[in-house]
């Protein structure tokens, strides 16, 4: 008997058949598979760009001064900082750079531009005076573009690169700056290998490349249209084929179509390629680009120096939303607000005890990849309770914020406790909620029993006498006992006053804060008749009083359990 489907619609009913599958690369003897990335990449953002066009509200002249403060902050030695030929501001905030001198030393400024001779010309007279510049030129060379967008074959877009070439190298040839020519065969993931290799060698010979002064081959995934393994086999595929490897740095601009931009740049990476271009949390157009976030962190991981800095994360992620205006998700790799919290009860316990094991110089912790300090982030933010939670969420927080190790008996009542009042106000419950409870519940008034005044004393051979005024049922009665403790000698006052058994099971006391005004937490258990336990919490600044209110807490709630 066939199954039938929930929605109602027979199998297969999108329409699949529109589309074909890529065209896998025949790489037999690939190499990529085998490598590990040791060292990070020449890094390049094209936030100023990329990121800029893809923006609903493209960023104003002020606006791109902040995001370019913020990149070389982070350590960016090379930044796409607009197509000029295109657009005004981005023209008027290169010329702002550039003439009022904020291009640190070592730094290098990109443009990109189409092979076109006007365009061309309009991006050098943006360029001009800049200490170190990257002249990005670009033509699209995919069998589909050559077909449906230009009429061209081969050959005419071979010529179009070339001649764009010529006019870049002319337009830069009096330039007293440092310049670098990259050169990207737009849409190289749609474009065959041998005519990939082939315009790229003719616009090497063009420009003039060697092993001492190499240019830039950009291999952009401008669409991504395949599994991160074909863009790898592509890359590897290139390296090996182009005549002119020996002069070129090639670089890899992944965009997301699939949502696989950064697997294929790490695979990419792998596969030989010596640069990477991306924006910082992957903004671009349609699906956005390489996330450089992401790769450098995910290299950060793995024992690498990403050689960008990313340990003002929060302050990052704030600057990159407010300029861009679009929100950064609560669970983006490394830097939303959520990334390092667990609600899952199992991951909370897991945490508390990874982080009470780890070492200074070895991080090793259940479901944290990372250090949150390392990023910004605080060991406090890694655990939040809702009613998914359990005991490890409860105790790690108490610990963290209040310095208060909870018994493991109390630790699980109590989080029972937090779970249902989670699941009747229906939504997370903040840590300082969770402590008003804790006290509220096992600091008990309401009962027979209060303290009223004590005093300590000597007693008969060095034992400690108390003697101290209790209200039982409205009543107030004086105890008076001795012991070899403060609340030893509390303790046997009362049992021989009241006639009734006490003992006290358990006992921890921990300090709220620090300085003079400083509270001490008194945490204890008294033995029942049937063998359970019943706890008590008193709070005071002085110890032995914090003491004793537990006494007389714990005795309350035995008397209100019992009833």
């Amino acid at each position: 008997m066939s199954q039938q489907h929930n929605s109602g619609r027979a199998p297969g009913a999108m329409p699949f058949h529109k589309y074909k599958a890529f065209e896998p690369i025949r790489l037999a003897d690939r190499e990529w598979p085998n490598r590990v990335l040791d060292k990070a990449p020449r890094w390049c953002s094209v936030d100023l760009r990329d990121g800029n066009q893809a923006l609903i509200d493209p960023m104003n002249v002020d606006e791109k001064l902040r995001m370019w403060d913020l990149l070389l902050e982070i350590g960016f030695a090379e930044i796409e900082v607009g197509f000029p030929a295109a657009s005004q501001p981005d023209f008027d905030f290169i010329r702002r750079i550039i003439d009022e001198d904020r291009i640190p030393d070592g730094v290098s400024i990109q443009v990109l531009c189409q092979a076109r001779e006007e365009l061309i010309e309009r991006s050098v007279e943006a360029l001009q005076g800049a200490p170190s510049v990257i002249f990005h030129l670009y033509n699209s060379t995919s069998e589909l573009q050559r077909r449906v967008v230009f009429g061209m074959d081969r050959q005419g877009i071979v010529d179009l690169a070339v001649q764009g070439t010529e006019l870049v190298r002319e337009g830069l040839a009096n330039f007293d700056s440092d310049v670098t020519f990259e050169y990207s065969p737009e849409s190289f993931t749609g474009t065959e290998l041998d005519f990939a290799a082939q315009i790229c060698t003719a616009v090497a010979d063009t420009w003039g490349a060697t092993p001492d002064k190499p240019m830039i081959i950009n291999l952009p995934s401008t669409v991504e249209m395949a599994t991160p393994n074909i863009y790898a086999d592509q890359i590897e595929w290139f390296c090996r084929h182009f005549e002119r490897r020996d002069s070129a740095v090639i670089s890899l601009h992944t965009h997301n179509d699939r949502g696989t931009g950064v697997a294929a740049t790490e695979l990419g990476l792998m596969a030989g390629a010596d640069r990477v271009e991306g924006t910082l949390f992957g903004n671009g157009e349609r699906t956005g680009n390489c996330d450089i976030v992401t790769v450098a962190m995910n290299l950060f991981s793995q024992g690498v120096d990403p050689t960008l800095d990313f340990r003002a994360m929060p302050r990052i992620r704030e600057t990159v939303q407010q300029v861009n205006k679009l929100a950064i998700p609560e669970r983006h790799p490394y830097a939303g607000e959520l990334v390092f919290t667990a609600f899952s009860g199992s991951h909370q316990d897991a945490i508390r005890k990874g982080m009470a094991a780890v070492k200074f110089d070895e991080w090793e912790v259940p479901y944290l990849p990372i250090d949150p300090a390392d990023v910004g982030s605080s060991y406090k933010e890694t655990v939040r309770v809702n009613s998914q939670s359990g005991k490890g969420g409860v105790g790690f927080l108490l610990e963290e914020h209040y310095g208060v190790s909870l018994p493991r008996e109390i630790l699980v009542e109590f989080s029972s406790e937090v779970q249902q009042m989670s699941e009747r106000l229906d939504r997370e419950i903040k840590t300082d909620e969770i402590f008003d409870t804790l006290i509220a519940t096992y600091s008990e008034t309401r009962g027979p029993y209060r303290l009223v005044d004590y005093d300590l004393l000597s007693g008969k051979s060095n034992d400690q006498r108390c003697v101290a005024k209790v209200e039982v049922s409205d009543n107030q009665v004086t105890v008076d006992g001795e012991g070899s403790g403060p609340i030893e000698a509390f303790v046997n006052a009362l049992v021989e006053t009241l006639n009734e058994p006490l003992s006290i099971a358990d006992y921890h006391e921990h300090a709220l804060g620090t300085g003079s005004d400083a509270k001490a937490i008194c945490i204890l258990a008294i033995d029942n008749e049937d063998g359970s336990r019943c706890f008590g919490i008193g709070v005071s600044r002085n110890t032995i009083t914090a003491s004793l209110h537990a006494i007389i807490s714990a005795m309350n709630r035995r008397w209100a359990l019992s009833g």
